[in-house]
């Protein structure tokens, strides 16, 4: 199969609006929630979640067309952007029938919605709808954004499967270029619901953390003391190229992507598989694409959201995946900094593998005090601070409600 490699990124997170910051920010520790700003939540169970900071999408998107964007859609511009000016590419050097976009997206545009029906709701029942409404919700849209913006007419869709939407949009992509149908994918994904519905919609399913006196502390994966995940947003954007396409034009190599999986846990709406089978299986599957044993991976940048039962399950699958050879691997959740980005959660946690892989430096896992009991005391979570190694390669896990699992493998790249 043709080889497929990273040659850009682009980032807008909680903990940076570009890549080098949001790097900068995650192995040392920085974590990136705060009191909400979005919105009056003082009525809410949560009041705090980890929001990009200081953003300006006046950068990259003209003033008028920022109105006709729901934020997910500003952050999936602003994220493809960067990659796509990091990968040095330009109408001369790639062909835009044989260049794509897919972009993964959980919830889209639900700000946009919300908005529009509220206003709806405080009127006499006419229906007076601002005429993008739809074409601002829609989560198919950003990917339609990114392709105009860059003029690449090869294959363009959205995936959505909750939390690994972004998770499957790199594997579609990857997979499009293994079998020839594209040479250079701009893929990732974004979200933006830290607003009402969102907030207020998983307080209802006591999903999110309640720790309101200590918002910086309350996402804390595989402690004792979790009581949920913290709402993060943002997007973040990668470029996918076939190796000799990206030869030719002297593209900088990030790293490979040797494969991945997908699976589903098959089992509950929003409960993981207790004994972790989905995760199981697709890891294995992941593994298996790449061409790889277990014993080839030295880092697992987990799911690991700081839900009680969600932890715990991965942690099984990871042991019953890598056997002894669990105790060799750094493991982290790099949620513990920047909060969950529901479907752009796989973009970011790819770019923070894939630069583990390059640099040899694992993100920590923060807020790590005591370990839950229930979990393998002698695994190695990479407590509060980055750890050096040498990273072969590192696998990352994206698991979403509805049973969704897709994980994908990056390796340090040689001729």
């Amino acid at each position: 199969m043709r080889r497929v490699v990273v040659t850009g990124l682009g980032a807008v997170t909680p903990l940076g609006n570009t890549v080098e910051e949001f790097w900068q920010n995650l192995i040392n520790g920085v974590s990136g929630a705060d009191s909400i700003t979005h919105f009056d939540c003082s009525k809410f169970k949560t009041r705090f979640a980890c929001e990009v900071k200081n953003f300006d999408p006046s950068a990259v998107i003209d003033r008028k067309e920022v109105r006709r964007l729901d934020l997910f859609a500003q952050y999936a511009l602003y994220a493809a952007d960067q990659a796509y000016r990091d990968a040095g590419l330009s109408e001369q050097n790639c062909n835009p029938d044989r260049s794509g976009v897919i972009w993964g997206s959980g919830i889209g545009g639900l700000n946009t919605f919300f908005k529009e029906v509220e206003e709806f709701a405080k009127g006499d029942g006419t229906p007076r709808f601002n005429p993008f409404f739809i074409p601002k919700m829609i989560a198919d849209i950003a990917s339609g954004h990114i392709s105009m913006r860059f003029c690449f007419r090869g294959p363009n869709f959205t995936t959505v499967s909750a939390c690994a939407s972004s998770t499957n949009a790199i594997l579609d992509s990857l997979f499009y270029i293994r079998m020839g149908k594209a040479d250079v994918m701009i893929t990732g994904g974004s979200e933006a619901a830290v607003n009402e519905p969102a907030m207020g919609g998983f307080n209802a399913m006591h999903a999110l953390s309640e720790r309101n006196d200590s918002p910086k502390t309350a996402s804390r994966p595989f402690d004792v003391s979790r009581d949920g995940f913290v709402m993060g947003e943002g997007g973040g954007a990668l470029i996918l190229e076939e190796l000799e396409h990206a030869r030719k034009r002297g593209a900088k190599i990030y790293g490979e992507l040797v494969g991945g999986g997908a699976s589903a846990d098959a089992y509950h709406m929003t409960a993981p598989h207790p004994e972790g089978l989905g995760a199981i299986n697709v890891m294995n599957s992941a593994l298996s694409d790449a061409g790889m044993q277990a014993t080839d991976i030295d880092y697992i940048n987990v799911h690991g959201t700081s839900t009680p039962l969600g932890d715990i399950a991965e942690t099984k699958a990871i042991l019953g995946v890598f056997g002894e050879h669990a105790y060799n691997l750094n493991i982290s959740s790099t949620k513990s900094m920047t909060g969950h980005l529901l479907g752009a959660a796989g973009a970011i946690e790819a770019i923070a593998s894939l630069l583990a892989v390059k640099n040899d430096v694992i993100p920590p896992t923060i807020n790590l005090e005591n370990i839950d009991p229930e979990l393998d005391q002698k695994l190695n979570f990479t407590f509060n601070k980055a750890q050096h190694r040498t990273v072969r390669a590192a696998l990352s896990n994206t698991f979403g409600f509805g049973g969704h699992n897709a994980s994908v493998i990056f390796r340090k790249f040689a001729d």
